[in-house]
């Protein structure tokens, strides 16, 4: 080995990778369990109901809320049935499909994410932005975009 250190271990991008889900699922856990002390319902809920909220009519069909959210289908599923059961969504059957349903968001569940995302945003800055300067925030950011179609 030459004169100058070398480090012990040089990742390669399967280290990379194997990294990005470990950070990705550590950070959410605590974000998670930030909101769960607060009071409040998964974070999941809360990516379901934003969906809506941004959706034209505010309502989406549950393949769009999995698309959107990313979440597998039979955790969407059983996520919209305990959303709806809390009063903050509705399944409606639609117009031109009678087997088809829409999720509609209700006026609670608007006031759900009102309420929430002061929390989410402490949850976010203390699990993850404070470690980040905003150089490295703009190269994270940068890096995360070449991974999205």
């Amino acid at each position: 080995m030459s004169g100058k250190l070398r480090d012990r271990h040089t990742p390669d991008k399967m280290d990379a990778w194997a990294r990005l889900q470990r950070a990705s699922g550590v950070v959410l856990s605590r974000v998670e369990a930030r909101l769960k002390a607060d009071g409040f319902p998964p974070l999941g809920w809360y990516d379901v109901l934003l969906e809506l909220q941004r959706s034209e009519g505010m309502a989406l069909r549950p393949v769009e809320i999995e698309k959107r959210t990313l979440l597998a289908q039979y955790n969407v599923s059983r996520m919209i049935e305990r959303i709806a059961a809390a009063g903050y969504v509705e399944k409606r059957k639609t117009a031109e499909d009678g087997r088809g349903v829409m999720i509609h968001l209700l006026p609670d569940g608007e006031d759900l994410l009102k309420d929430m995302w002061p929390a989410y945003k402490r949850a976010v800055e203390a699990e993850f932005s404070i470690h980040l300067d905003d150089d490295e925030t703009r190269i994270l950011w940068h890096m995360l975009g070449k991974l999205l179609p």
